[in-house]
């Protein structure tokens, strides 16, 4: 049990939490890391879970100016208020869901080749990699060109290249999303938290989940239940993993973002806290938004009503809505989220929601546009990528794309997904977003 506490793994946990600490408002003053380390090093694995019990019990600094509340009655209590509206007619919910879908899988193809570029090199990695090649803005698919001969050695970047496309690569963007139609369509959407930790158990291979997900994983496998899955020896959770599972709990809920966002809130709670669940609901909320309002900057503050008031995600957000209602230009906005915003891990929900955020506004209701704005910014491009491309494809339906984003974006993809998920491993686009609609339908009369 030791070596697997003192391995790299573990060191990369007790890093991490220190960092976690020190943003959710810690005081961690006293904390000697000389001593904490040789303390895991010497005391193995019940020393390792004592060190983070008494981390995470740490006192809040005094001046931290936030309230970041997990639990729902809490969440609700601190936000600005929840709205809904009649949902379209039902011809209209499965025309937006298919755009949806469709949108979502599509962008996470834009942004799956240069995810590991996005996170690495950060901000400015991808678009500086674009104007050396003379491209100003992206209008389909990354060129082969983009990548470097050892890169494209890696089958997930070479075959997500344009003229080397044939279907949805698999990807746990589009797993969550298949995952979470599975759940519904056994149980409704009376599920609870540790049900979605069953479904992960039974459906996923423990080397298909990352970050949060994989130690939640490892947490249920070890008997813990939800909320403790989120929290035992979990540094990850507020990172990006529950806002990519959101898109499900918004095609569900036509025109009731409150609904979707609680939905999202058991989801996320099996793995996340704070602003890692507020990320779901928030994305989620917005989704639900989409399919009764074309406004952009109202989809978002749809989002904002579900999340407390005095949240980092919110600020964050409100730092991007800010700079478009200023006219401020795409490449000075891009360039003061990055100095707010820099402190955070290229795969924290904050930082990424910002770019999803700003890629609406500046992307201006067009789908091109927009996901490729999403994409150029790096840090998590496939989940940006993804997130943006299901916000819009809604928003506009699949009717409403227009032929262009249809020729470009997803004929390429041949109705054609992949998944880890067993039965639905090889099924059709426009199937999932069938027994997508049709879950939505059986929900709405829950």
């Amino acid at each position: 049990m030791k070596d697997c506490v003192i391995g790299p793994e573990a060191w990369e946990l007790l890093e991490y939490e220190l960092i976690q600490l020190v943003e959710e408002g810690r005081e961690l003053e006293g904390i000697r890391r000389e001593e904490i380390f040789r303390r895991v090093a010497e005391g193995g694995l019940k020393a390792a879970e004592a060190v983070f019990r008494e981390l995470r019990s740490a006192p809040m600094r005094r001046d931290y100016p936030y309230e970041e509340p997990t639990s729902l009655s809490e969440i609700e209590s601190r936000s600005r208020g929840w709205r809904r509206a009649e949902p379209p007619p039902p011809a209209v919910v499965r025309d937006k869901v298919l755009g949806g879908f469709l949108g979502r899988c599509a962008g996470n193809m834009l942004g799956k080749p240069v995810e590991s570029i996005g996170i690495s090199q950060g901000w400015r990695g991808v678009s500086q990699r674009l104007s050396r090649l003379g491209i100003k803005r992206l209008e389909g698919y990354f060129p082969a060109a983009f990548f470097t001969e050892e890169e494209l050695q890696n089958t997930s970047i070479r075959k997500a290249t344009a003229g080397n496309i044939d279907r949805v690569l698999r990807d746990d963007d589009i797993d969550y999303t298949l995952l979470n139609l599975r759940l519904v369509e056994k149980r409704g959407i009376d599920f609870s938290s540790m049900d979605v930790g069953r479904e992960w158990l039974e459906n996923l291979p423990y080397a298909g989940v990352y970050t949060a997900e994989r130690v939640a994983y490892r947490n249920l496998v070890n008997c813990l239940t939800p909320p403790d899955t989120a929290l035992h020896m979990n540094p990850y959770r507020e990172w990006i993993g529950a806002q990519i599972r959101a898109d499900f709990w918004g095609y569900i809920c036509p025109g009731v973002p409150s609904r979707a966002a609680e939905l999202a809130h058991r989801d996320a709670t099996l793995s996340h806290v704070k602003n890692g669940v507020y990320g779901e609901m928030m994305v989620a909320a917005m989704i639900a938004w989409a399919f009764v309002e074309d406004d952009v900057e109202k989809v978002i503050d749809a989002g904002l009503s579900v999340i407390p008031e005095r949240c980092r995600l919110r600020e964050a957000v409100e730092i991007v809505v800010n700079a478009w209602k200023r006219g401020t230009d795409w490449d000075e906005a891009v360039g003061l989220i990055e100095n707010r915003l820099h402190q955070y891990h290229p795969v924290h929900t904050i930082p990424n929601a910002a770019i999803v955020a700003a890629s609406l506004l500046w992307g201006e209701g067009d789908y091109t546009k927009s996901i490729t704005l999403a994409v150029s910014c790096g840090l998590d491009t496939d989940c940006n990528g993804a997130t943006v491309g299901s916000i819009i494809g809604v928003m506009k339906g699949y009717d409403g794309l227009g032929d262009h984003a249809k020729r470009t974006w997803l004929e390429p993809l041949n109705d054609r997904l992949e998944s880890y998920i067993p039965g639905l491993q090889r099924l059709k686009m426009t199937e999932a977003a069938e027994r997508i609609f049709l879950a939505a339908l059986k929900a709405s009369q829950a």
